[in-house]
């Protein structure tokens, strides 16, 4: 009766250079999932420690408050800080899952050998990992595209004022007041209205 192929004796015996290719293969079998779970773990407290450090020491910080930019800026800067949020919770379970393995019970029925097992959640392991760290760096460049939005937005239109006054009408952003007098910043420069000889003053949206 013939055997199976794939399990038959090669032409020539093996040589001592295929007994250790063979061991070096077991042995890298074997330590394959705790060498990914180290790097899981450097990799998840590096990018925290670089995260944690952006942040805390003022290197990835803006303007305090984004209401003072216009408003579809500030409705930006809302989206790029929410996506960083997902980006960042994504970036932490993926590493952790890499670090610690699913938090999913193992099936018990038809288990696999421990080998096979081992080699399959490895692999698991490394891809968690790889999203882990993109998704990561991801969250850091939302951040940074965040603190740069309202770096370099465009401010918040000051609301104009329109007042009556015995010449005409002179609307403008208001610039200072001085003893009764209202300096307003205009299209055609500064102007200066006298608020004692003023017949009306109205807020309007622009002018």
């Amino acid at each position: 009766m013939t055997g199976d192929p794939r399990l038959s004796p090669g032409p020539a015996p093996a040589t001592p250079g295929d007994l250790r290719a063979a061991q070096e293969r077991d042995r890298l079998l074997r330590t394959e999932l705790p060498r990914v779970r180290e790097a899981a773990l450097a990799w998840r407290n590096g990018l925290g420690v670089l995260l944690a450090g952006l942040i805390g020491f003022g290197l990835v910080k803006g303007r305090s408050d984004i209401g003072q930019l216009a408003s579809g800026w500030a409705a930006a800067v809302g989206l790029l800080l929410l996506a960083a949020l997902i980006a960042g919770a994504a970036g932490a379970l993926l590493l952790v899952r890499a670090a610690h393995g699913s938090p999913l019970r193992a099936p018990t029925r038809n288990p696999q050998p421990a080998r096979i097992a081992d080699h399959l959640e490895a692999l698991a392991a490394a891809g968690a990992l790889r999203r882990g760290v993109l998704a990561t760096v991801g969250c850091t460049l939302l951040l940074v595209a965040a603190v740069g939005t309202t770096w370099y937005g465009p401010a918040r239109e000051k609301p104009s004022i329109l007042v009556q006054t015995p010449a005409g009408p002179v609307c403008g952003t208001v610039v200072r007041l001085d003893r009764g007098v209202l300096v307003l910043k205009t299209a055609g420069g500064e102007q200066r209205v006298n608020m004692r000889t003023a017949k009306g003053l109205a807020s309007v949206d622009t002018c």
